[in-house]
């Protein structure tokens, strides 16, 4: 387990160093999470769901078992807010912090421990996932826009976009016919490891001096406490081996670094998204193999 995971973390540890030592270029950066984001895991997404058996039952049984785990969690914390007032400022992130997930380091581990198999349940569960924690954390940041403007927002998400060309693709019947599956696979291939190093980059450790002891509990509900509700979802839902390792990874991994855009972008207190998302990735080293070993 140590020998699968310690590469991933190693990706993340060269790409805060690269940063800090402002390598290549200071605009590097983001430029490279742009074209990642937009070009490179979308292809790796429609080439996975392109080729994959949409039509098992047990994928579906994986999307649900993904929104359940999802709404359960943030309801969990909306009780907890009821109990515990605070502003959408704070309980945005502090929301997204327990329900998103660092989709690169999921597929990362995915990809090692079993494979295309893996890869392709790791599409069906985006292709839910991703939406509804969109949809969950703009409501948690306390919202004003429509809920047109809330549809036209998720839907204009590249993740989104390919998982569902992926479907249809597979659905229809066509696939990836003439070397297109081979270009798609070629330009996903970049994917992971350009997104992991992207991870280290964007991590703030000067964030962690402020407010440790929400940064603390939200990390100890995301990297312990959810992995045990999508372990207890997995039974319910009697997802087979596979499907459950899917479900228990994107439920293990931290937060994603995507959830500091958002954050900031509807006015809520990005320097405590920022330290939660810092502090559960370096966190993450730790509770991450002891998660698996358990499952």
């Amino acid at each position: 387990m140590l020998t699968a995971i310690w590469p991933i973390f190693a990706l993340i540890c060269l790409g805060f160093i690269l940063a800090r030592s402002r390598f290549p270029a200071g605009g590097f950066w983001a430029a490279a999470e742009r074209i990642n984001y937009f070009l490179l895991f979308p292809a790796l997404l429609v080439a996975s769901l392109a080729v994959a058996p949409v039509r098992d039952p047990a994928l579906w049984r994986l999307g649900s078992a993904a929104a359940a785990t999802l709404l359960a969690a943030a309801a969990v914390l909306w009780v907890y807010r009821r109990v515990r007032p605070m502003p959408a400022a704070r309980f945005g992130p502090a929301l997204q912090g327990c329900i998103r997930f660092n989709t690169y380091m999921a597929l990362s581990l995915l990809a090692v421990l079993s494979g295309p198999p893996a890869l392709q349940g790791a599409a069906i569960f985006l292709a839910i996932a991703v939406p509804l924690g969109n949809l969950l954390s703009i409501l948690a940041l306390g919202t004003t826009r429509s809920p047109v403007d809330i549809a036209r927002t998720v839907l204009r998400n590249p993740l989104i976009l390919a998982c569902l060309a992926g479907i249809v693709l597979s659905l229809s019947g066509i696939g990836l016919p003439f070397g297109t599956g081979d270009f798609l696979h070629l330009v996903g291939q970049g994917s992971l490891p350009l997104g992991l190093l992207c991870v280290g980059a964007a991590l703030q450790p000067a964030t962690l001096r402020a407010d440790l002891p929400g940064l603390a509990a939200t990390t100890l509900a995301r990297l312990l406490l959810v992995p045990v509700l999508a372990a207890t979802i997995a039974l319910v839902f009697r997802l087979p081996p596979t499907e459950a390792l899917v479900l228990l990874v994107f439920s293990a991994v931290p937060a994603a670094p995507t959830s500091y855009v958002l954050t900031r972008q509807m006015n809520g207190d990005g320097p405590f998204m920022a330290g939660i998302i810092t502090l559960q990735t370096i966190a993450a080293a730790l509770t991450l193999p002891l998660v698996l070993h358990l499952a």
